[in-house]
């Protein structure tokens, strides 16, 4: 007990130093802890004890990652993504294992059936590196962050038929290790099951446990379907993190989903942490330092191999040219189930145990180099040639769900609201002046004329759900926003009109919703006014309400004749025509 209290001291003593210094220098907490791994391991310092078990213990936070993330997607947004996990995922591994497997081949001077093997593996992500940088930044449920989400799911999937080919053409395999049939029926059976004792089982058990109002129950309760998921997956030899993800899109639309996400989140953090650390304890110094030049310029091909495979996919499937390139570096590095595979292939005899050695130390070298790459793109989209008033337009702006064009006093509301749910948002403005007073507060805005489809387009309105037109314009009339309605399907537009007038306008454009300004502020105060002259709280309501459904049947009629006096006699009798 003393020998594994001393141990953990000393790996979370190390996670705080070199997490803190990290984090401090720019570079991230992934560095910071496989670094902080790397240092109290058995290769330098040796003060950290078991470091494999300490690594399958800490797996258990990479079933948290993506039970949350799973939380956050409903089913009917996961098949939504459909086409991005088995077209573009699928066309992503493939393509890179391709080139790799040439690689390898080339290299290590293996068959091509072992090369093709080991290309695939290499051609892997890390989802326990991407999904968090992602989370932090807000990107997750972005189109970008989507798509680079799509591929790892993909990719976790292609885990079970990548373990297959290896034991398949293995010279010594493991007798335990179920054939790839039985692992694919066994995978079939286990989500399946999963999916019947999500919705039979652990919905009402948490409806229960929400009744009862203890929180300390629902942490227990949520640690127990992540961990169970979990054993259930490894006991089958499946993927671990495939059973986890599915336990959260299970419970993604249950009303505790929030609950559980916090309760969840600092256990995920923790334990995540620890993983990364196993990963700086596991890399074998010796294999780099007997061969420095070979690891390195092997994790340089890797990380240029497989944004080169990516880019011309991501462009295939409508990303644009900054968002690709960002992607394509985004996941340019090998990821953690190469340790699982490579070690297989080793027990298998299709590569040597030092070639598996001389492997995870490529594998860490490129996840060491990712958030230098990330700080790199930001350099490179921070130093883009400026345009217009000397003020950045939208080229490079984040691919995000949503566009708020006008960034003044509404528009400020709209999106300030959106932005504290998390949802990624960029904002347009044609006003100078607005532009760079939003950046005294830290808040970007994009220079441009947001009624214009091209500017709309480069700012990513294709993929966009939604643009809100939040300009001061009472001319903005249906010969600018139909072409935008036509041009983006995809996107609910919504749109601030000054008046009644522009409101008639605009109806029959197919457009989500119509805001004249000041309604809602004049009806507000017109109750606080009968409220401040004693009138009931009651009546007061009625009172909204009546006048807002006269306002309503108003509209209707004015539409429908196109006379703005139509539908008096549904207005108060001292109701003004105008608001």
């Amino acid at each position: 007990m003393t020998d594994y209290l001393t141990w953990l001291t000393v790996l979370l003593g190390a996670a705080l130093l070199f997490v803190g210094l990290f984090r401090r220098l720019g570079l991230g907490a992934t560095l910071g802890y496989i670094v902080g791994g790397i240092v109290v391991g058995p290769s330098v310092l040796n003060l950290s004890g078991d470091a494999e078990a300490i690594n399958r213990v800490s797996e258990i936070g990479i079933a948290l990652l993506l039970f949350i993330v799973g939380l956050e997607l409903q089913p009917s947004r996961l098949w939504r993504m459909k086409r991005d996990i088995f077209g573009l995922g699928l066309a992503q591994l493939l393509a890179s294992g391709a080139l790799l497997a040439v690689l390898v081949k080339l290299v290590l001077g293996l068959g091509w059936g072992p090369a093709i093997a080991i290309g695939l593996a290499l051609g892997l992500s890390s989802t326990a590196q991407v999904l968090p940088m992602l989370r932090s930044t807000g990107e997750l449920n972005s189109p970008h962050g989507e798509r680079a989400f799509s591929i790892l799911l993909l990719q976790d999937l292609a885990l079970i038929p990548l373990i297959t080919l290896i034991a398949a053409l293995s010279v010594a395999g493991d007798p335990s290790t179920p054939s790839g049939l039985a692992m694919t029926g066994m995978t079939i059976g286990a989500v399946v099951g999963l999916v019947l004792a999500g919705r039979f089982i652990v919905a009402p058990l948490f409806a229960l446990i929400g009744r009862l109002g203890e929180r300390e129950l629902f942490i227990v309760a949520g640690l127990t379907v992540v961990v169970g998921a979990a054993a259930l997956m490894h006991a089958l030899h499946l993927s671990v993190a495939l059973g986890a993800f599915v336990a959260g899109v299970m419970l993604a639309e249950s009303p505790y989903r929030h609950e559980l996400e916090s309760d969840i989140e600092p256990f995920r953090s923790i334990l995540l942490g620890l993983f990364f650390m196993s990963v700086g304890m596991l890399l074998d110094l010796r294999a780099i330092a007997g061969e420095p030049f070979l690891v390195i310029g092997l994790a340089l091909a890797v990380i240029i191999l497989k944004a080169a495979a990516l880019y011309p996919i991501a462009r295939l499937f409508g990303s644009r040219p900054g968002r690709s390139a960002t992607l394509s570096l985004l996941l340019s590095q090998a990821g953690e189930f190469g340790f699982v595979l490579f070690a297989s292939a080793a027990v298998g005899g299709l590569i040597t145990r030092d070639q598996a050695s001389l492997l995870g130390a490529v594998v860490t070298a490129s996840m060491v180099a990712t958030p230098f790459l990330m700080r790199f793109i930001g350099w490179l989209q921070a130093n883009q040639p400026e345009k217009h008033v000397d003020l950045p337009g939208p080229e490079f702006s984040p691919e995000t769900n949503a566009i708020v064009v006008g960034y003044g006093r509404f528009g400020q509301t709209v999106a300030q609201m959106l932005m504290a749910k998390r949802v990624p948002v960029t904002l347009i403005d044609i006003n100078p002046e607005q532009i760079e007073r939003a950046g005294q507060f830290d808040t970007k805005v994009y220079y441009g004329d947001g009624t214009r489809i091209d500017l709309l387009r480069t700012a990513g309105a294709e993929e966009a759900e939604g643009i809100f037109f939040c300009i001061d314009d009472a001319e903005l009339g249906p010969e600018q926003l139909r072409p935008i309605v036509e041009a983006f399907p995809k996107a609910r537009i919504m749109v601030r009109t000054f008046d009644r007038r522009q409101m008639l306008a605009l109806k029959g454009l197919g457009i989500a919703w119509i805001q004249r300004e000041v309604f809602d502020s004049a009806v507000v105060m017109g109750c606080q006014a009968l409220s401040a002259l004693g009138i009931a709280a009651r009546e007061v309501d009625r009172v909204e309400q009546e006048y807002r459904s006269r306002d309503r049947e108003r509209l209707k009629a004015q539409h429908a004749s196109g006379d703005l006096r139509s539908g008096l006699e549904r207005s108060f009798a001292h109701a003004p025509l105008e608001d």
